[in-house]
């Protein structure tokens, strides 16, 4: 797997264009994919508030589905949120590389994945062509960021691995690869975090994924890539939380 990003000009909150960064990309050839940072596509839909005179923590409980008040947060760094199906702090919200304002996540990542999609794939005449909207975020018991996918389109999100045997002959029975996080934590790595100024970046030689131009279904049980909270492992913990519910989000 060959992961490259792509240095840009600044992009500018509150509003940019965002076709014209994109076509800072020269080649792309058939099979790849493209992450782009959630953070440019935002300010590219104009999803931006500007710091001055806005309450974070409003603003963050506009924009999540389900909060934890920040007093209950070690030291108060954050305020956990779910959002769009996602455990994420802050519901997405970042003032980094910011301009004076906070960025918020695209409004609907799925669709603007496939509306990015749709412009590489006419501009660079591609058959098989994915893209992933990445963001960062931090995992429980370790310190630092890696990367999630938001959304993505183009290519088939899980490898199952259920029935297939091992090294020892042993039948598989719940291991699937999640394609789309594993591939954005390549490219947040190689776009950085800080004044890089790389939010795109290509990854090719993937044979390992099945690229479509429609979303993938699987006919076997247990095999959608968003999971319902009542079913996923982690419900115990999920469940055992008092979440106070958000505004869903806003529209700006």
């Amino acid at each position: 797997m060959i992961v490259k990003a792509i240095k840009t000009r600044k992009f500018l909150p509150p509003k940019d264009n965002l076709w014209e960064l994109l076509s800072t990309i020269q080649n792309l050839e058939e099979k790849s994919i493209v992450a782009v940072t959630s953070k440019v596509v935002s300010i590219g839909e104009g999803r931006c508030v500007s710091i001055k005179g806005t309450d974070k923590d409003e603003l963050i409980i506009d924009e999540s589905d389900k909060y934890i008040p920040r007093d209950l947060v070690p030291e108060g760094w954050v305020m956990h949120t779910i959002k769009n199906n996602l455990f994420i702090p802050s519901a997405g919200i970042d003032e980094s590389n910011g301009f004076n304002y906070y960025i918020l996540w695209p409004k609907d990542p799925q669709v603007s994945a496939k509306k990015i999609w749709e412009f590489l794939k006419n501009r660079f005449n591609l058959d098989k062509l994915g893209v992933i909207i990445t963001d960062s975020h931090c995992i429980p018991m370790r310190r630092g960021l890696v990367g999630i996918s938001l959304a993505h389109f183009g290519f088939n999100p899980l490898r199952d691995y259920r029935g297939e045997k091992d090294i020892f002959g042993r039948e598989m029975q719940i291991s699937l690869t999640d394609i789309p996080d594993c591939l954005a934590s390549a490219a947040v790595l190689e776009m950085g975090e800080g004044d890089e100024q790389t939010p795109i970046a290509i990854i090719s030689d993937i044979n390992f994924v099945k690229f479509s131009s429609k979303i993938i279904e699987s006919k076997k049980p247990q095999s959608s890539f968003i999971i319902d909270e009542k079913e996923d492992l982690f419900y115990p913990f999920i469940n055992a939380i008092k979440w106070k519910k958000g505004g869903g989000g806003k529209d700006l």
